[in-house]
Parts: C-alpha cells; structure tokens; sequence
C-alpha cells in the first residue's frame, strides 16, 4: 500500500477522538468547578469589531470612516451606537449566562441592559479622560508633531482608549468582556493593562512595547512610563495563587501623580512610588519610595577589552 499522502489526517483518527474525549472527561471529573457546561462565550472577534466602531463614535472625524462629516457627525455617532450597544449587550448577556448560572433568561436582559446603559452614559466623560491623554502625549513627546498624530498613530494611545472602555466594563459587572477589549488591544500594540487597573489623568506610554500593568494597580494623574515597564504582582509559589489572593488585596503598585517610570524598571507588589518620583531604567522595585525620589540601577563596573577583542577597522 503506497505511503499515505502529507498532510492528510491520520488513519487511526477515531483512537485520537477517543484520547480526546479520556482527556476532556478526566478533567472534568477532577476540577467540577472549572469544567465545561457547554456555554457559549463571548465572541473575540465581534467584539474586536464593537470596540472599533466604539473608538469611531468617541472620534467620529479621526475615524477614517467613509461618509462622516462634521454635518453629520451626531446622527452617524446616534445610529452607531443603537446598533453597536445593542451587539455589546447581547455579549455581555452570554456572559452572565455563562458565570452566573441559575440566572433566568428575564435577569440575564435586565442585567445586561443596565450594565450597557451605564456604560453608554460614561462615554462623555471617557472622551474627556481620552482627550487629556491625547495631550499629555503630544506635551510629552517631541517627535509628535499634532494631537492627532498622537491619536491616530500611537499605539499606546490605542491600548489606552481600550483601558478606558474595557475598565468602565469591568467596574460595571462584565470583566469577561472588558478582558476581551484589554486583550484585543494588547494584541495590536504589545501593551499589557489588565482592566482592573486604575489609572488617572493625562496618562501617557511612550512607545510602550512590553508594558504590564496588572489588576489591582493604581495609577495617579500626570504619570508616563517608556517600553518595558512592568507594574507586576509579587509572585506567589507554584499553584498556590488562588488560595493566597484575597478578594480586594493589593497585589500589584500604587503610583502617585506625576511619576516617570524609564525603561525597563520592573515594580512588584503593593509598593508606593511617591508622587514626583523617577524611577529610572532596569530599576527592579519592591518596597515604597517616598516622594521626589530619584531611584537608579547601580552602573555596572566598566573593564577594558582585552586586544583579542577589539575590532579591528581598515586603516587602524
């Protein structure tokens, strides 16, 4: 018999199948609580489409979108959000269905309905919190040559905007779709906010790549921090995160106003960094720093090269 073709299926499939469902039934057996009950999620890729069309109505001009004008701004702005809010809720509901069960049908609408509806009426204020980052960027950062520069290119303004919204979600009841907004975002730009994290006034991520600010982190006006800065939890031993965090515990820093946090610092745990604080890069913290302080990693030790390990250039 001829060699089977590549990348074809395997003959033995239903043994694989079988393996599959040992597999699926072993865990299920073992961890009653965390297993499958056959609901349905919310959906990552509608919800990529939603927080689009979310960021469009909280800038309608700077959308890019055909068709919106200043003459007509409002009423795209009203139809965009009858029919995207109307998604949100739907996806929200799937969550309670799946988080909360013995949750009728009738409790699950209502719910969804009043999370949606607060949601929608904190939109304004969002766009006020969003128009202040949008300057802090452009005050921030010499090569921005407009506002709209900043919006339109930053990815940190990106991953921003969808902290705004995903944290008004989490606070509101549905931290299952704020996580898929948050992780949405950190998709598209390598910026890492857990929707938990409370942050203030005029914030701004320079470049970003690489930032982790974690859940319980609070974040004070006026503050900006480079690529590479991780706002992190104090690690727990192995396995044993779930039973050692409290509900309401401090597990990550608290940054108050107008610190600046370099690249590549690494803060863990319940610290304070004190207002007005620098915090420079490679900096690896765990303890409180009081305020106007100026933390550097130690410079490593400078030795010459040896002669074999010099370039050697033409001419030299």
């Amino acid at each position: 018999m001829p060699d089977q073709p590549t990348g074809a299926p395997p003959r033995r499939l239903g043994a694989v199948v079988d393996g599959l469902k040992r597999a699926r039934a072993a865990w299920r057996a073992s961890h009653p609580r965390h297993a499958e009950h056959g609901a349905e999620f919310p959906s990552r890729v509608a919800l990529r489409e939603i927080a689009r069309q979310l960021r469009a109505t909280l800038f309608p001009l700077r959308s890019s979108l055909p068709g919106v004008r200043e003459d007509n701004e409002n009423a795209w702005v009203e139809a965009t959000l009858e029919t995207i809010l109307s998604q949100l809720a739907a996806h929200i509901a799937l969550e309670l269905r799946a988080t909360r069960p013995g949750v009728s049908p009738a409790e699950e609408g209502r719910e969804a309905e009043r999370i949606v509806g607060a949601f929608a009426e904190s939109l304004p204020e969002i766009r006020a919190l969003l128009d202040e980052d949008v300057r802090a960027g452009y005050a921030n950062d010499p090569a921005a040559r407009s506002v709209d520069e900043v919006l339109i290119f930053y990815p940190s303004l990106t991953a921003i905007i969808h902290h705004r919204l995903a944290h008004r979600l989490y606070v509101l009841g549905a931290p299952m779709v704020a996580r898929i907004i948050s992780e949405i975002a950190h998709s598209e730009t390598g910026i890492d906010i857990h929707p938990g994290a409370e942050i203030g006034r005029s914030f701004f991520i320079d470049h970003g790549t690489g930032v982790v600010i974690g859940e319980t982190t609070r974040i004070g006006d006026r503050v900006r921090l480079f690529q590479g800065v991780t706002l992190g939890g104090e690690p727990f031993p192995a396995g044993a995160a779930h039973a050692s965090a409290r509900p309401g515990g401090r597990r990550h820093p608290t940054i108050e106003d107008d610190v600046v946090i370099f690249p590549g610092a690494v803060i863990l745990g319940p610290a304070r960094i004190g207002a007005r604080s620098r915090i420079g890069g490679n900096v690896w913290l765990r303890h409180d720093v009081p305020p106007d302080s100026l933390v550097e990693a130690p410079a490593p030790p400078i030795a010459p090269l040896a002669p074999e390990q010099r370039l050697a250039f033409p001419g030299t």
